[in-house]
């Protein structure tokens, strides 16, 4: 008798809608889970690919990204109720980075958020919130769904970013503002740019539906052929973004839905984010344990260390007088 082949897939990561392009691309064949999808850390070498973030063009698949879209006629209320800062003040085609709390104070993550209409946003964050969303929706007229799967998404950035666009056919993209958003028609659908990165440099996020992703990814690749664009992984993103001082989720703190341990979990402030913070708001969740934290001061202060050398200073040790401290999340 000839054993029966699962009907569900058994594949333990999921392709995202470049897995075609990386996977030729991926001669060091090193992936990575990222929120279940088959993600690149290094496609050749990480110094060559770090390179071309700060000289020429680069470009990273951002599909992974947890993605979900809050619309309804009360969604600016219900999202300025989450959100520590003041997103009632946030335009139509602008983003906003943000930080959103859980009763005490905690930052459950940061994210980035898009308006793309008067009663339609898209959030963009590293963890995965629905349940907390939703419940932080309750009482309002809107709804709250997952579209991670039904977004296809590429960052492309460097000094050449918006060169490679212009190529591409974007008429004005050099006018576009940071945290704006323009839409271009592209192959029969609608292409959106953002202009935002993660890497402190100029740059830019496209998005895309993921049926036209290929198409995308070799329009963009031709026309950025002649400016030296390049694919990269996440390990020449990470030192891009650890240079220009931006915290990631479960890398520079823990989310406070995910802290086992008391005191694991870290405030706006003490991340460095109190700017974030706007008590001006009538209320928002956290704002109590916010504004006593403000009045008694924080535990902790997060701080960046500058080291001098050309050795990377990841899970390294700085050995002081008579001290030891491993270089990591504080």
């Amino acid at each position: 008798m000839t054993a029966q082949r699962p009907a569900h897939d058994t594949r333990m990561l999921r392709p995202t809608a470049f897995h075609p392009r990386l996977a030729a691309l991926n001669h060091a064949s090193s992936w990575y889970n990222w929120k279940g999808y088959a993600a690149p850390e290094r496609l050749e070498q990480v110094d060559l690919e770090y390179f071309a973030i700060r000289n020429t063009a680069a470009v990273f698949d951002l599909c992974p990204m947890t993605k979900y879209r809050i619309e309804g006629p009360e969604a600016t209320a219900c999202l300025d109720r989450l959100f520590t800062r003041d997103i009632a003040a946030l335009a139509v085609d602008r983003v906003a980075y943000g930080v959103f709390c859980d009763d005490a104070g905690q930052v459950l993550d940061d994210g980035t958020l898009f308006r793309l209409g008067p009663d339609r946003y898209r959030l963009c964050v590293q963890e995965r919130c629905l349940d907390w969303l939703r419940w932080s929706a309750l009482g309002f007229d809107v709804t709250v769904d997952d579209e991670t799967d039904a977004v296809a998404g590429l960052s492309l950035q460097g000094p050449t970013s918006c060169a490679v666009l212009r190529a591409l056919g974007l008429p004005e993209i050099e006018q576009l503002k940071p945290f704006g958003i323009r839409r271009y028609p592209f192959a029969g659908g609608e292409l959106t740019v953002s202009r935002t990165g993660f890497t402190g440099d100029l740059g830019y996020e496209l998005w895309i539906d993921p049926a036209l992703a290929l198409a995308l990814w070799d329009a963009l690749f031709a026309a950025g052929e002649p400016l030296l664009i390049r694919a990269i992984g996440s390990a020449a993103l990470n030192l891009a973004r650890i240079e220009a001082g931006f915290i990631q989720a479960g890398a520079d703190f823990v989310p406070a839905e995910q802290a086992i341990r008391h005191g694991r979990s870290r405030s706006p402030f003490e991340l460095g984010l109190g700017w974030l913070v706007d008590f001006r708001k009538a209320h928002f969740t956290g704002r109590r344990a916010l504004l006593a934290e403000r009045e008694r001061g924080s535990r902790y202060r997060f701080v960046k260390l500058e080291v001098d050398g050309n050795k990377p200073a990841t899970n390294a040790f700085i050995f002081g007088a008579d001290q030891r401290k491993e270089v990591g999340t504080v």
